[in-house]
């Protein structure tokens, strides 16, 4: 998989966080594993 620009990537092993500024070939790895993209947080509610 290819690593995605502004996507941040998170290590289930240690919690580390990584955004990446340069998209590229490859994989993101941590503690010999490919780290998993960090979906995004919900906003509160305006209203």
């Amino acid at each position: 998989m290819a690593n995605q620009l502004g996507r941040r990537y998170q290590c289930e092993t240690c919690g580390t966080m990584v955004l990446c500024t340069k998209a590229g070939t490859g994989a993101i790895q941590c503690h010999g594993a490919e780290m998993g993209v960090q979906q995004p947080r919900k906003l509160p509610s305006s209203d």
